[in-house]
């Protein structure tokens, strides 16, 4: 990255107005399990300052479940599903309580969001999710996100806060996110193990070295682990929103990151950026189905922009309709996901027109009109 572009991505990252800020569970809860009033007291200072100076703060807390461990004195989480959202239940209640003590004591008014997947995969309930969020604004309300592990399933939940996080930032329109955890950053190894490691101050691209730097695993009371917050990292970038991780523990480190000093790891948004439609359907969108694709096809979707024709269809998986959400494969080339759209054929139909000129379509399914592409470019969102 040339100096010109380091001093952009510093004044966008200083400049940013719409802040999300994702706070775990190691940062909040002692190890016995008791919650960190000073941690507490701490962010609850600094993201009030942030909106006194003219910004806008959404944030994002993990420690519903150890919170509610704390209240009733475990020690170790419970592994049945049915305990742990007990939990959820029991510490959600009691983190907003605490959460409202202190944000009241510097005169913020706070609301809790409470959202499951189906809030993110489902584009209705996105978009009134998102509606929510700008009343909240107009009402000079910080917003405090968690998802519903009261009663989310683990097919239905959106799966750590990191992810969680990163979905908000998008739907909000976030101008920076910001992960708050235990660790100064991303290191070139873990530093807990190995005294030579070196923290990352910027990473331009998320490349298979970066992501095996993501090994292991977060603590006994949190979800996420370094890869988690790789994952974080990609769905931002491709919104065009530049995200920092930094240590949650490190004094006043908000300060410091929205100054644009040299703290944690900033990872630089893409230059391809994916808005609005097709960021939701790369990243929070579900697929209801698979079309493998020849390499003309993945060509003419990568480097030309192309819509996907009927012509480049070699074989589809699982049950849809038209309208329906359904993510393409290279059948040659690596198992990534490719590409995710609507489609404007069911599964039957596909399989019926796959590998057919798109002037074969009316005539093998035997209707009037019919669209030529299976799923047109500007309903379709490419992540490669």
């Amino acid at each position: 990255m040339s100096l010109t572009d380091k001093e952009k991505l510093q004044k966008q990252i200083t400049a940013a107005k719409r802040i999300v800020v994702k706070v775990g569970t190691s940062s909040l809860v002692y190890e016995n399990g008791k919650l960190n009033f000073r941690a507490f007291e701490l962010l609850a200072r600094q993201l009030a300052d942030l909106k006194n100076s003219g910004r806008q703060v959404v944030l994002v807390s993990s420690g519903a479940v150890a919170a509610g461990m704390g209240k009733l004195s475990l020690w170790q989480k419970p592994s049945e599903i049915s305990k742990r959202q007990a939990l959820a239940a029991i510490g959600q209640g009691f983190l907003m309580q605490v959460y409202e003590k202190f944000f009241a004591e510097y005169g913020v008014n706070v609301a809790q969001v409470l959202l499951t997947k189906g809030d993110i995969s489902q584009r209705e309930r996105y978009l009134n999710a998102g509606n929510t969020f700008r009343a909240l604004f107009e009402y000079d309300i910080l917003p405090i996100v968690n998802e519903n592990d009261t009663t989310s399933l683990s097919e239905l939940k959106v799966g750590d806060n990191d992810t969680l996080a990163a979905l908000t930032s998008c739907l909000v329109e976030a101008d920076l996110l910001v992960l708050l955890s235990d660790i100064d950053g991303l290191y070139t190894a873990d530093p807990r193990q190995n005294p030579t490691a070196r923290r990352i101050s910027l990473v331009e691209e998320i490349t298979a070295e970066i992501q095996n730097m993501a090994l292991g695993s977060g603590g006994d009371l949190g979800t996420g682990g370094m890869k988690t917050k790789l994952i974080a990292a990609e769905i931002v970038n491709s919104c065009g929103i530049p995200m920092v991780l930094a240590n949650g523990g490190t004094p006043e480190i908000l300060f410091s990151v929205t100054e644009g000093k040299d703290v944690g790891t900033v990872f630089a948004p893409n230059h391809k950026v994916l808005l609005g439609k097709k960021g939701w359907l790369a990243y929070g969108a579900d697929s209801r189905g698979k079309i493998w694709i020849d390499d003309g096809a993945r060509k003419a979707l990568v480097e030309k922009g192309g819509s996907l024709l009927p012509s480049g269809i070699r074989k589809v998986e699982g049950s849809f309709r038209r309208g329906d959400i359904v993510s393409v494969y290279g059948l040659n080339g690596p198992t990534t996901e490719i590409a995710k759209g609507f489609v404007n054929y069911g599964s039957d139909e596909i399989e019926r027109i796959k590998g057919c000129q798109s002037r074969e379509i009316k005539k093998i399914l035997g209707v009037d009109s019919c669209e030529d592409e299976v799923i047109h470019r500007d309903y379709m969102s490419v992540k490669i």
